[in-house]
């Protein structure tokens, strides 16, 4: 009788035991009420009187579904978010809130969509990290009564309509084209100085001129398909008209019969 039931109490031992890892704690119920947490390692609970529930303590990473938002300039947009958070009391994580894990998330869209609505398009754009932190503190604030600590919230991404990425993408090409028509005025500007300048050394230099000019006929030249045109100016062309050869003649004429 005495071997039976050391068996018996042996068993139930060995029925009574569980596991708790290293990655989670244990929540154990007694009569239905809380009383301890319980460590990774080998662990007691008794059967009938007690209960017990696992929390995974790591960090998880939790994809927020795509949202429909609009942003305070009104303008409809899809947004999708990761959001990192942990739980560090795992008590409170069972305790205080049903389904944490669903909660988080529920929060985390909820909080997403209220921040978008309160910034324009181009504070969203360009602000992300900011944005991010704003919803990362709302929601840590939330879930500290429920033992998760949250670590960080990523904006993924952000869809936009056709329309509106058509419209963006007018904008950024007229401001490219703005910044060329500026970039090449300054050009403009920088080589009429230096040509200003060139003119008035070439002016203060007798010769200079006139070396310019065969400098760039010979350059010119070098290329035989190309056509060179002077510039005479017309008074030299009315000194070869006849009325101005006949009285050059008539000169000529007068100096030799003197």
């Amino acid at each position: 009788m005495i071997y039976i039931l050391l068996i018996l109490i042996l068993c139930l031992i060995l029925c009574s035991i569980r596991q708790i890892n290293e990655f989670e704690r244990g929540i154990l119920f007694q009569f239905g009420k809380f009383k301890r947490i319980m460590n990774p390692g080998w662990r007691l609970v008794l059967p009938i009187i007690q209960s017990y529930s696992k929390v995974d303590i790591r960090t998880k990473a939790v994809d927020v579904p795509e949202q429909d938002a609009i942003t305070k300039d009104n303008v409809s947009i899809r947004i999708n978010a990761v959001i990192y958070y942990k739980v560090f009391d795992a008590a409170k994580a069972v305790i205080a809130v049903e389904h944490f894990q669903y909660a988080v998330s529920q929060l985390a869209q909820t909080t997403m969509r209220n921040a978008v609505g309160a910034v324009s398009l181009d504070e969203l754009l360009t602000e992300r990290d900011k944005i991010s932190s704003e919803i990362c503190k709302i929601i840590d604030e939330a879930t500290d009564p429920w033992g998760i600590k949250v670590e960080n919230v990523e904006l993924k991404d952000v869809k936009l309509p056709e329309e509106m990425q058509r419209v963006i993408a007018k904008v950024a090409e007229a401001e490219r084209e703005k910044q060329a028509v500026i970039t090449k005025s300054v050009g403009e500007k920088e080589s009429a100085n230096n040509l200003a300048e060139a003119a008035k050394i070439m002016s203060q230099t007798p010769g200079a001129l006139h070396l310019r000019t065969l400098a760039t006929l010979n350059d010119v030249s070098s290329d035989q398909s190309n056509t060179i045109i002077f510039a005479i100016p017309i008074e030299v062309l009315n000194a070869f008209g006849q009325n101005n050869m006949q009285k050059v003649a008539e000169k000529i004429i007068d100096k030799k019969d003197k």
